[in-house]
């Protein structure tokens, strides 16, 4: 009768610190995990009453809601003698169950062994292909740039993604210096840098020859200090005491002192994170300040709402003619291009976009300029368009805010294939050029988001 009287007396303290518990383990208590893109279509189906797919029906032993630890605790042979005893139908059961078990388990382990095959060869051929691209690189390419930069073949080979050997190299070639930067007036900045951060670690007050513009650098620089930790936090290399972390904020530092009229804005550090780790210091500077110069970057930068709704509208031009009942979609919700296009361009998708993927995309932006950057967010729109059909406004822009983490470059690579940048006839610089003409009045009132 008081057979487990002091077992369920010790166990009391567990049972109410855990949910429940299932057979060979206990159901760990529930954590509060930031609400990622599949959540939020979860969310978004339950409250529209649209039910997930269910599993599919299959036999009873299929829906076991457990692992188990052990097989051979589920099959007693011979049970206690204060029990009564199996019979043979029951003892033959067991052991089909038993059986049926240790075959399914067989077969999920061949299963996931050819997986990890099919990865592994994958990974391989992947492999093999930039060691060979790598050898056209260096060996064909970049000793004639000038000359092969536009040719078919190395459009096409650029296309599929730049080994990260020559990625650096190609960038900054890309990209260029029209601003004549050197090594030598980076550190000419930087040590300017310096002695501002140490005059504002000195002196707490701000009763300065420069008044508020004083006040507004520190500020400024204030903001780098925090932007830092926050930039690709899960790499841990950006973080005080990391390896680059010093790096980043002298190269942000500096920036601040060459373009006092631009200064630091949130989103720069994931740019410059990027460029530092595929560039040494002074190259990653160069290129930094020679980007953020190009008109599309230097728009959204300086925050001009003028030229930033003129490519905001350039891109609802070519949404419209790609993907015309998503746009109808957005439309009937007022959902206008700023609301997930800010985050995107600022960061050139450094931050949406997982990190090997957003170089992908850095390789064929620097080849194509500005027009890539909307042509991707249009692969993006087009990549998960069943997905936003389905739902509202707030489901839509917290979606696009955090993207899926499983996103492939195979996958976006093909969506942003099947986008056509022509319109009419026109092509993307002819379509922005004419909405620059016709500009004088009315589009202030086009995006909400920008009113301020």
């Amino acid at each position: 009768r008081n057979f487990f009287t002091k077992r369920t007396k010790e166990l009391k303290p567990a049972v109410q610190s855990a949910p429940g518990w299932k057979l060979f383990g206990k159901v760990p208590p529930r954590e509060n995990l930031q609400k990622d893109s599949k959540l939020i279509q979860q969310e978004y189906e339950a409250r529209t009453g649209r039910m997930c797919k269910p599993p599919p029906s299959s036999t009873r032993r299929k829906n076991i809601e457990f692992e188990p630890l052990s097989t051979t605790a589920l099959i007693l042979e011979d049970r206690p003698a204060n029990l009564p005893a199996k019979s043979v139908e029951e003892a033959l059961r067991h052991r089909q169950e038993y059986d049926e078990m240790v075959a399914e388990a067989k077969k999920r382990e061949i299963k996931e062994a050819h997986k990890r095959k099919k990865i592994m060869r994958e990974r391989f051929k992947q492999e093999e292909n930039i060691a060979s691209a790598m050898v056209i690189w260096v060996n064909e390419i970049l000793p004639n740039w000038e000359g092969m930069r536009a040719t078919r073949r190395v459009r096409e080979l650029w296309w599929q993604g730049l080994p990260p050997s020559v990625r650096g190299k190609v960038w900054s070639l890309a990209v260029g210096n029209e601003l004549n930067i050197t090594p030598e007036l980076y550190e000419i900045f930087l040590s300017r840098a310096k002695e501002r951060w140490k005059s504002f670690s000195e002196t707490s007050s701000e009763n300065d020859a420069e008044g508020a513009s004083v006040a507004d650098r520190e500020a400024s620089l204030e903001l780098i200090k925090l932007d830092i930790s926050r930039t690709f936090p899960s790499l841990y290399i950006f973080q005080k005491g990391g390896p680059y972390h010093d790096l980043l904020h002298s190269v942000l530092g500096a920036y601040t002192c060459y373009r006092p009229d631009v200064g630091y804005v949130q989103g720069m550090s994931f740019i410059a994170a990027v460029l530092i780790l595929n560039l040494e210091e002074a190259d990653a500077f160069i290129a930094f300040a020679n980007l953020l110069n190009k008109p599309c970057q230097l728009a959204f930068f300086r925050v001009d709402h003028s030229m930033m709704l003129k490519y905001f509208a350039a891109f609802e031009v070519f949404f419209e003619e790609n993907l015309p009942k998503l746009f109808l979609h957005f439309k009937s919700y007022s959902l206008t291009p700023d609301i997930y296009l800010i985050d995107w361009i600022f960061t050139l998708y450094s931050k949406s976009l997982p990190l090997d993927l957003a170089c992908r995309v850095w390789d064929v932006f620097c080849r194509d300029g500005e027009e890539f950057l909307f042509r991707t967010g249009l692969g993006i729109l087009r990549l998960y368009e069943d997905i936003l059909l389905q739902m509202d406004f707030i489901h839509i822009a917290q979606f696009l805010t955090k993207l899926p983490e499983d996103i492939t470059s195979e996958k976006l690579f093909t969506c942003i294939a099947a986008i056509q940048m022509q319109n009419s006839n026109k092509k993307w610089a002819q379509v922005f050029a004419s909405l620059m003409k016709d500009n004088k009045e009315g589009d202030k009132n086009h995006s909400p988001a920008l009113k301020s």
